[in-house]
């Protein structure tokens, strides 16, 4: 076999192996069908220039995509529109009641356009409609970065070790890192958000939101939103941050999982503090010694030989931003009290019917549990 034969028989395999690890969008959920007549319709109005408009092809113009949805849906729901050598993503917020200020489609599109230039783990933005005829709410398009998500567990065709494991998941917390470095006034993104006071509204616009989504079924949590009230730091340092920030936000290459390609899911990014950004992110983190439900929660792999623990991941970011190691209790309890109100605005769609996921039906359980976690925290302080 000649050295050509063999690289191309070589090449061949890589792509077979890569197919079945990559990440790919499922069934669209009853309920959640896209327009795609309306859809094909608005782009040819709007984008059938080629010349303005590059990523558009002729087949965009005259056929129906295929169309596929992303798993979850908790959030803003996410479908993958597939052309012939072509692949799209849109984003759309839910049907249903939604917290005000959440799923601004155009917010969302617009931040991260203007990020793009100096994090480049940013998808490339492509369009936005603020028309909600067009498919129901407002929308947007972006380029479809293609790798592997590391969501509850790896794919099983992926070969690692605890070294590999180790230095994935430094790479994804360094992308952390490197966000909360950005310059964002050189970079002139102070438009972003409000900055100074955010560890208050934060405080403040969660227990809002958690009291104004509470159903009978769940926990007042009083202890834990006084705790809160009565012990928010006094040092505040503001930066960019995700504020979303998960492994399963995460684009990994597949010849290589150390590779960072992207950072998805920008909806909630915004100027605030970065030790609270951290706190967000270690709510999601479940180790193998956690109880059985926080191992029911869990959504990505923090649980693998080789990852690092939640005190070796406060210190690993202290050491790489320069900060000092202080006691991380506070920043830890608002993660948790935060998180359980996400859950619960998720659980409030399913209860008032506003939504058909059964996936959602025991949500309320995780609520309470998450503000026990909270509460447990707060009193291993003291």
């Amino acid at each position: 076999m000649s050295d050509k034969t063999l690289e191309k028989t070589n090449s061949k395999k890589s792509m077979e192996n890569h197919s079945k690890v990559l990440d790919r969008a499922g069934s669209v959920r009853t309920g959640e069908e896209l327009d795609t007549t309306s859809f094909r319709q608005w782009l040819r109005e709007h984008y059938a220039d080629p010349e303005q408009h590059s990523w558009v092809s002729p087949d965009m113009l005259q056929d129906e995509p295929v169309v596929t949805q992303y798993s979850g849906g908790a959030s803003n729901w996410t479908y993958c529109l597939s052309y012939p050598g072509k692949e799209l993503i849109l984003r759309r917020a839910p049907a249903g009641t939604k917290a005000k200020g959440a799923h601004d489609m155009g917010r969302e599109f617009k931040l991260q356009q203007a990020l793009k230039p100096v994090y480049p783990y940013v998808p490339q933005m492509l369009a936005f409609c603020e028309d909600e005829t067009v498919i129901g709410a407002e929308f947007y398009l972006m380029e479809k970065l293609t790798g592997v998500i590391p969501r509850k567990n790896l794919p099983k065709d992926i070969e690692v070790d605890p070294i590999s494991i180790n230095q994935m998941c430094k790479s994804v917390l360094d992308c952390l890192i490197e966000l909360h470095s950005v310059d964002y006034q050189s970079a002139g993104l102070e438009h972003i958000g409000k900055g100074a006071g955010y560890v208050e509204r934060q405080i403040e616009g969660w227990i809002g939101r958690y009291e104004k989504a509470k159903t009978w079924n769940v926990t007042s949590g009083k202890s834990v939103i006084q705790w809160l009230r009565q012990n928010m730091p006094t040092k505040e340092r503001i930066c960019i941050i995700h504020n979303d920030f998960r492994f399963d936000n995460a684009v990994l290459d597949p010849e290589d999982i150390s590779h960072v390609l992207g950072i998805l899911d920008w909806e909630m990014a915004t100027l605030g503090d970065p030790m609270m950004d951290l706190g967000n992110t270690l709510a999601y983190w479940v180790e193998p010694k956690d109880d059985f439900l926080a191992q029911m929660m869990r959504r990505q792999p923090t649980h693998l030989t080789g990852m690092l623990t939640r005190d070796e991941v406060i210190d690993y970011y202290c050491q790489k931003m320069g900060f000092e190691k202080s006691d991380f209790t506070f920043y830890e309890a608002y993660g948790l009290f935060r998180l359980a109100v996400i859950v619960q605005q998720i659980y409030y769609r399913y209860h008032h019917k506003q939504t058909r996921n059964p996936a959602y039906k025991r949500f309320w359980i995780f609520v309470n549990y998450l503000i026990w976690r909270a509460w447990k925290v707060t009193r291993q302080q003291g």
